[in-house]
């Protein structure tokens, strides 16, 4: 292992268990053949460990017991809500999101206001960085159709309160779905208690899984209109995409080792306990908030409120650009970080960070140690002494 110390677990976690790498190239090399398009030994197997992650993965979303067809698999998170977003509106309806979405959600939705006769109203949040659930009560309108929510974000790490997001979309008739990119593999989330109609996930993040894979969970009664056609290896004489799940959300070849990846995944996060991640991460998190607060010149955006969050802390520099801050960080100190508007735009808007290029993000994972938050809250304290020295001396040539 690299000599890093790495800190973008929000963008992908890195590494994974050990167990993931294994079974991936075991798998791989055992069964890496096309399941569902033949009927040989391999091909049933591998369909046998996709079908099985399918009923695996409802239960861990809470879905619908009694249909893990609706857990379909995509590319990620971003290809889901693709397909949910496009899917579920049309000209005319009106869609309720919030300034903590991703560009995964913005954008799909900016295009169909566009070019699609949809209307779309943003939410902002609160100053400690959360959704009031009474903005999106007001929200709602006649034709409302959706309602979708990042359930952690990308960039302040609060995490919303879906079950009362829930209940008021099921009250008043209108679908809710959520990005949980962020969340899923860190933080509990039943689909059935919180009301939620759609789930969008990706594998590569704290469900410890490959990159490339990903879906939707999909609730019974839901039906997501098809925006793409092709191979599903079932009813191959029928002219037209095929209406009955997974197929309906599915296109193509499988990535069948993100499957089983994201199967060693599920090992590995039964084994170690969701539970136990969550407070290990938040543990070096606050430790690492506690020990930015001592540090001259750093700003930290909402973290005034410990709760409800994930251990993802942005912060910038006074007289620095993050970009510069993030350069440091790898260049002196071997520290990986991620800085700019980290594709989620109306939340830097909305903390002021848009027009200075956006924040130094550090995200911990489940296998950071307190270690590499020592040593990264001593780069920043080192880097702001060097900072704050050059801004004194320009002061007083000036």
């Amino acid at each position: 292992m690299e000599d890093i110390i790495y800190l973008d677990n929000a963008s992908t976690t890195w590494p994974k268990p050990e167990i993931v790498y294994e079974y991936m190239i075991d798998f791989y090399k055992r069964m890496g053949v096309n399941p569902g398009r033949s009927g040989f030994d391999k091909a049933i197997e591998a369909g046998n460990v996709l079908e099985s992650l399918r009923k695996r993965l409802t239960a861990f979303f809470g879905g619908d017991l009694d249909a893990p067809e609706r857990l379909c698999f995509g590319y990620n998170a971003t290809d889901a809500l693709n397909l949910i977003i496009q899917g579920l509106l049309s000209a005319g309806d009106h869609v309720v999101t919030t300034n903590l979405e991703h560009n995964s959600v913005i954008r799909p939705i900016n295009h169909l206001v566009r070019d699609g006769g949809v209307e779309a109203t943003f939410v902002p949040f609160n100053n400690e960085g959360f959704i009031e659930p009474d903005d999106i009560q007001n929200a709602i309108k006649a034709n409302t159709k959706l309602v979708i929510v990042n359930h952690g974000s990308n960039v302040i790490g609060t995490v919303q309160p879906l079950r009362e997001i829930g209940e008021i979309c099921r009250n008043a008739g209108v679908l809710f779905a959520i990005d949980s990119s962020q969340t899923a593999g860190v933080v509990p989330i039943n689909m059935r208690q919180m009301n939620i109609d759609v789930l969008a996930f990706t594998g590569h993040k704290a469900l410890m899984g490959s990159t490339g894979i990903g879906g939707l969970c999909v609730r019974k009664g839901v039906d997501i209109h098809h925006s793409r056609s092709g191979g599903t290896g079932v009813r191959s004489a029928y002219p037209y995409h095929l209406d009955e799940y997974p197929w309906r959300m599915e296109f193509g070849t499988t990535n069948m080792v993100g499957i089983a990846a994201l199967w060693a995944g599920q090992d590995w996060l039964e084994k170690k306990g969701i539970d136990n991640i969550y407070a290990h991460e938040m543990r070096l998190a606050r430790k690492l908030v506690q020990g930015f607060r001592e540090v001259e010149g750093v700003k930290i955006y909402c973290w005034d409120e410990m709760e409800n969050h994930l251990a993802t802390v942005t912060i910038n520099m006074e007289g620095l650009e993050a970009g510069d801050v993030g350069i440091m960080l790898d260049v002196d100190y071997n520290i990986a970080t991620r800085t700019g508007l980290h594709c989620a735009p109306l939340v830097h808007r909305q903390i002021g960070t848009e027009n200075i290029h956006g924040g130094v993000r550090f995200s911990v994972g489940a296998f950071n140690t307190e270690d590499h938050i020592d040593a990264a809250i001593e780069a920043i304290s080192e880097i702001s002494k060097i900072s704050l020295s050059t801004s004194s001396q320009t002061a007083r040539k000036s």
